[in-house]
């Protein structure tokens, strides 16, 4: 049995299909099938059922699916701990964010690659609960995000800083004097929005729903770069953590009033497993930027 073989049954298992997985593992269609009934043949025993549209698990093959996973990720943690032990000068980091904190971790990431350009970074963009799904199927070794509202099992969560959700208008707006917007003041504002799912939008969804104020959202968008550029050339209001904002982009930062609108920059880890070595030296990247990140943001 080899690791080829059980990565092209996984990958069948998931696409259900020889033809999408032969595409995806970069091999013919023939080699994926003749590995596969290789397999089969030191086993003896059947793991997939194939007609001419449709592949299948058979009962075996269902139980031999997560044994398989399992070998699969045993293995890649043994290659990254042999990489740990000659030193960070090669290996890959997968790293999730947030679409609201990505900003955040640009200065970090062009010093980590020039410290260790041989270790190739994969940044992976989605809403927490599925950066946190796949933190916990270990598809990414870090997640940094505003802490989630919800607690997730077998996930560990740290503070790196601490913020809360402002209100976002160019410097030109009638209200950018203002020291501190209420939830009454924006409700007189033409708002444009993190889509939902986005964290700030549910810190701000969670806010308004204890309170009786109606708001004009014009726009919905699921890029902070852009939205950030929507509001920087027109009178439209957004809502984000203020870290989000960086110097020089024409914007005012106003904090929200009211309770539950804490924004704490965090980076999570799943319990219990082995951290690789170029997860570390980043979280130490990290927390050696902090205190510039704080003077950088005003936090």
């Amino acid at each position: 049995m080899e690791l080829r073989q059980l990565k092209y049954f996984v990958k069948v298992a998931e696409l259900c299909s020889f033809s999408e997985s032969a595409k995806a593992l970069n091999i013919t269609q023939s080699t994926l099938s003749q590995q596969i009934k290789q397999l089969e043949e030191e086993l003896d025993a059947v793991l997939l059922i194939r007609d001419n549209r449709h592949v299948k698990l058979t009962d075996v093959g269902l139980a031999f699916l997560p044994t398989a996973k399992k070998t699969l990720l045993e293995a890649g943690v043994c290659i990254d701990r042999i990489r740990d032990v000659k030193g960070l000068v090669s290996g890959t980091l997968n790293i999730g964010t947030t679409y609201t904190f990505s900003p955040i971790l640009s200065d970090v990431l062009l010093q980590f690659i020039r410290k260790y350009p041989g270790v190739k970074v994969n940044i992976f963009c989605h809403p927490v609960d599925e950066l946190m799904t796949m933190l916990g199927k270990q598809e990414v070794d870090l997640v940094f995000s505003y802490r989630p509202l919800e607690e997730y099992n077998d996930i560990e969560s740290y503070s790196l800083f601490f913020n809360r959700l402002s209100a976002v208008m160019s410097d030109t707006h009638p209200m950018s004097n203002h020291r501190t917007m209420t939830l009454a003041d924006l409700s007189r504002c033409q708002l444009a929005l993190p889509s939902e799912g986005m964290q700030a939008r549910s810190v701000f969804d969670e806010m308004i729903s204890r309170g009786g104020n109606k708001f004009n959202v014009q726009i919905e968008v699921n890029d902070i770069s852009l939205l950030l550029d929507l509001v920087a050339s027109s009178h439209l209001v957004t809502l984000v953590s203020h870290a989000t904002i960086k110097r020089g982009q024409s914007l005012v930062t106003i904090p929200i009033e009211g309770d539950g609108c804490q924004m704490d920059g965090c980076y999570h880890i799943k319990s219990g497993v082995y951290m690789k070595c170029a997860a570390r030296e980043f979280i130490r990247t990290v927390n050696l930027e902090k205190e510039l990140c704080l003077r950088k943001f005003d936090l």
